[in-house]
C-alpha cells in the first residue's frame, strides 16, 4: 500500500460498496482456503461489490493505493488461482453478488448474465425458458460462470459444445485501471480487430475481472441416450470412440472413460451407487458415453443401439448397461463425477489435468504407468476423465499403507516431473481445463516455449502495467511486471 493509511483506504472501500460488504474480521475460511484446501491465504479485506459500477470503483480505489486485488467467484480454483496469499494485503474481490441475469434472447438464442450467477443457476434458467447451456462440471452447484470463462473451464459436454471460450460471444470487463469495456453483443460475426475478448477468456483474472458474459444457447434436446460400457483396454476405448463418431455425428455430447481403480474407490466409499461391472476383475476401464439430439427418440435409439451392435462385433466392448430413463442417466453420471470425491475420501492424492491427442494417449498411459511404478512402487493411479476431447485426470494415489502427507511433501515434484514430462514429450498440455493458477506457474515457464511466454508478459505489461491484478497467478509477479 502505497498512498492511504489502512485505515483511509478501508473507509474508501467501504464508502463504495457499504461497510457490511468490507469484511475484515470473522471466518474468512470460506474466502482465505482453497478449494482443494491445499493452501490458505490472509485478506486485507473482502470487498463484495453489488454491481458492475462498484466494481469498477473498487479497483480505482485499489489501483491508487497501490492496492492488489485477488477475483474471485464461487472460489473453486483446482490450481490456487483464486485466494489472497499470506501477506494480509491483499483484496479479494468476490463477485457472487453479480449474480442476475440480464436477458434471455430467444431469437438470437443468447443469454446474458453477470459474472456471479452460478452455473447451475444459469443452467436452469436456460432450461425454463427452453434452451441448453451446455457447460455442465462436477462443481456447477457452486462455481460461476465469471469463474468459467476465466479459466476457460471445460467438463463433461466439449466433445460436442467446446469449452468455456466457445459458449462466450462477448463479455464486460472492469480493466486493472478501472474502466468498463462493455463488449456484451451477442454477435457471432464481428471482424473488427483483435479479440478482445479471448484474451480475457482464461486469463485466471490477471488482465482484468469479467463482470458480465453473453453466453450461447442451443435448443434443447429432444431425446437424450445414455450407456455404460465396459471396455478390455484403453485402446478399445478409443477404438468406441471412433465408432461413436461415425454412428453418432454431432449427436455424440459426452464421451468419458474410467479406470477400474477410479470407480473401486466410489464403490467402496459411496456404496449406495451400484458401479456398473464392478465385480468383474476383468472389466479394466468403463467408457460412459451420450448422445442427445433433436430427431425421433425411435431413430435416435436405433443410431445408438446400432453403434454398440457394432461395437461388441468388433470386440471393443465386452458389456454395456443402457439407461433406460433421463433417472438412470442421471444415477450413471452421478458414479462418474463422484470420482473425485472418492479419491478425496481416501486420502491425499497428486492432481493431473492433462490433454493428450487422443490417438496417444493409450501409449501415454502404458509407457507412463510403468514408469511411475517403476519409480514409485505401489503408487496407484486413479485414471479418468473427459476421452471425447483428449483431457485426463491421471491422479497418483499415495501405496496402500503409505503416510499421504510425507508422500506429497517428498514427492510430488517428483511425480509431477515425469508426468508433465510425458505429456510434453506424447505432444500434450499439462494444463487441460484446471489453468494455471499459482500451482503451475513454474512449469508454465518450463514446458510454454520462450516465444510465447515473452508474449503473455507484454500483454500482461500492456494491460496491467502496475501488476495489481492477481499477481503470480498465471506468470510470476516480477516478470508480469517486467523486473
Amino acid at each position: 500500500m502505497t498512498h492511504a493509511a489502512p485505515a483511509d483506504f478501508l473507509a474508501s472501500l467501504q464508502a463504495i460498496v457499504g461497510p457490511t460488504h468490507v469484511l475484515t474480521g470473522g471466518d474468512l475460511a470460506s474466502y482465505e482456503q482453497d478449494w482443494r484446501k491445499r493452501a490458505r491465504g490472509k485478506a486485507l479485506a473482502v470487498v463484495r461489490p453489488a454491481n458492475t459500477a462498484e466494481v469498477a470503483a473498487v479497483v480505482k480505489a485499489c489501483a491508487a493505493a497501490g492496492v492488489t486485488l485477488v477475483p474471485q467467484g464461487g472460489n473453486t480454483s483446482m490450481a490456487v488461482g483464486a485466494i489472497p496469499d499470506s501477506s494480509g494485503q491483499q483484496v479479494v474481490l468476490s463477485l457472487t453478488r453479480l449474480n442476475a441475469i440480464r436477458e434471455i434472447d430467444g431469437a438470437n438464442l443468447t443469454m446474458t448474465v453477470e459474472a456471479g450467477c452460478v452455473l447451475q443457476v444459469l443452467q436452469e434458467a436456460a432450461d425454463k425458458a427452453g434452451y441448453l447451456f451446455p457447460l455442465s462440471l462436477a462443481a456447477e452447484g457452486s462455481c460461476t460462470i465469471g469463474g468459467n470463462l476465466a479459466t476457460n473451464a471445460g467438463g463433461t459436454q466439449v466433445v460436442r459444445y467446446g469449452n468455456a471460450r466457445e459458449l462466450c460471444l462477448g463479455l464486460e470487463v472492469v480493466t486493472a485501471q478501472g474502466e468498463v469495456w462493455s463488449g456484451l453483443s451477442g454477435l457471432r460475426k464481428d471482424n473488427t480487430g483483435y479479440d478482445l475478448r479471448d484474451l480475457f477468456v482464461g486469463s485466471e483474472g490477471t488482465l482484468g475481472i469479467i463482470t458480465a458474459a453473453t453466453v450461447k444457447l442451443y435448443p434443447r434436446p429432444a431425446v437424450q441416450l445414455t450407456a455404460w460400457a465396459a471396455v478390455p483396454s484403453f485402446d478399445a476405448a478409443v477404438e468406441l470412440l471412433g465408432l461413436a463418431h461415425q454412428h453418432l455425428g454431432s449427436g455424440l455430447t459426452g464421451f468419458e472413460v474410467m479406470g477400474r481403480f477410479a470407480l473401486s474407490l466410489v464403490d467402496k466409499h459411496m456404496p449406495q451407487l451400484r458401479v456398473p461391472f464392478i465385480d468383474n476383475p476383468e472389466v479394466p476401464y468403463s467408457v460412459l458415453l451420450e448422445n442427445s439430439d433433436n430427431e425421433s427418440e425411435e431413430h435416435a435409439r436405433s443410431r445408438f443401439e446400432a453403434l454398440l451392435e457394432t461395437a461388441f462385433e468388433a470386440g471393443c466392448v465386452s458389456d454395456a448397461v443402457v439407461a433406460e430413463s433421463l433417472a438412470q442417466a442421471h444415477e450413471l453420471w452421478h458414479i462418474r463425477e463422484s470420482i473425485s470425491l472418492a479419491q478425496a475420501e481416501e486420502g491425499l492424492n497428486i492432481k493431473h489435468d492433462i490433454s493428450v491427442p487422443v490417438s496417444r494417449i493409450p501409449a501415454f498411459c502404458a509407457e507412463t504407468d510403468v514408469l511411475l511404478q517403476q519409480r514409485l512402487p505401489g503408487v496407484r493411479l486413479v485414471n479418468f476423465g473427459h476421452l471425447g476431447d483428449g483431457n485426463l485426470h491421471y491422479n497418483v494415489q499415495v501405496p496402500v499403507d503409505g503416510d499421504p502427507k510425507a508422500f506429497l511433501r517428498e514427492r510430488e515434484e517428483e511425480v509431477n516431473t515425469l508426468v508433465y514430462d510425458q505429456v510434453e514429450k506424447f505432444g500434450g498440455s499439462f494444463s487441460a481445463e484446471h489453468g494455471i493458477g499459482e500451482l503451475k506457474v513454474h512449469k508454465l515457464e518450463k514446458h510454454k516455449s520462450p516465444v510465447a511466454l515473452g508474449m503473455m508478459r507484454a500483454i500482461k505489461g500492456a494491460l496491467d502495467p502496475q501488476g495489481l491484478m492477481n499477481p503470480g497467478r498465471v506468470l510470476r509477479a516480477q516478470a508480469a511486471q517486467g523486473h
